[in-house]
C-alpha cells in the first residue's frame, strides 16, 4: 500500500515570500535613550532619598530602644546622631 495524502499541503503566503527594508529606527532609539536617562537620573535621586530615611530611621530607633539611658549612653547616640547628620550632608552636598 503506498502512502496517500490525506488532503493537507504547504501553502506558501505571497507576503512571506517579499522583503521589506528595515526601517531606520534612529529616532525610536534616541528617544529610548533619552527615556532611560531620566529614569536612571531619578532612581539616583531616589537612592539618596532612600539613605537619609534609612540614616534618620536608625538614629530615631535606636533613641527609642534604650528605656532608661545613662550619660554615657546619651553621649554615645548624639554621637551616632551627628555622624548621620554629616553623612547625610555629604551626601547631599555631593548630588548638587
Amino acid at each position: 500500500m503506498a502512502a496517500t495524502n490525506p488532503g493537507f499541503q504547504v501553502v506558501r503566503d505571497e507576503m512571506e515570500t517579499e522583503q521589506k527594508p528595515p526601517a531606520d529606527n534612529g529616532a525610536a532609539i534616541r528617544v529610548l535613550m533619552l527615556a532611560l536617562g531620566a529614569l536612571s537620573q531619578r532612581a539616583l535621586v531616589a537612592v539618596a532619598d532612600l539613605f537619609t530615611l534609612l540614616t534618620v530611621a536608625s538614629a530615631f530607633w535606636l533613641w527609642r530602644s534604650i528605656p532608661d539611658p545613662n550619660q554615657l549612653q546619651i553621649v554615645a547616640l548624639t554621637i551616632y546622631a551627628m555622624f548621620v547628620l554629616v553623612a547625610n550632608w555629604i551626601v547631599r552636598g555631593r548630588k548638587s
